[in-house]
């Protein structure tokens, strides 16, 4: 069993940046592919980032490339997104998930999310 909890969030000006932190306990988080989701007032959940296992390898949805950042701290067993220029549209509650299936972008844990606003 995983429990994770974001934490970063909050309100910024466009062209700002934001780092948020997602800690999980229970198992170590390199057992797992890491991700980040985000939802934004009436829209569908979608992917942001995610990290296999290694860390060597990191993907982007392409709205974010380029801007965010998906980190590790093996250490702290939590995961970052480093967020940066952001835009009014990045505006969303922020998810962190774990046990990530690539394919399907099905998680077998989540966080229960931190809430992102950019101003323009």
């Amino acid at each position: 069993q995983v429990q994770l909890v974001e934490s970063g969030g909050g309100l910024v000006q466009a062209g700002g940046s934001l780092r948020l932190s997602c800690a999980a306990s229970g198992r170590t988080f390199s057992s797992y592919v890491m991700g980040w989701f985000r939802q934004a007032p009436g829209k569908e959940r979608e992917f942001v980032a995610y990290m296999d296992r290694s860390g060597r390898i990191r993907e982007y949805a392409d709205p974010v490339k380029g801007r965010f950042t998906i980190l590790r701290d093996t250490v702290k067993n939590t995961v970052y997104l480093q967020m940066n220029s952001l835009k009014p549209e990045d505006t969303a509650v922020y998810y962190c998930a774990a046990a990530l299936n690539i394919a399907t972008m099905r998680a077998d844990y989540w966080g229960k999310g931190t809430l992102v606003t950019v101003s323009s």
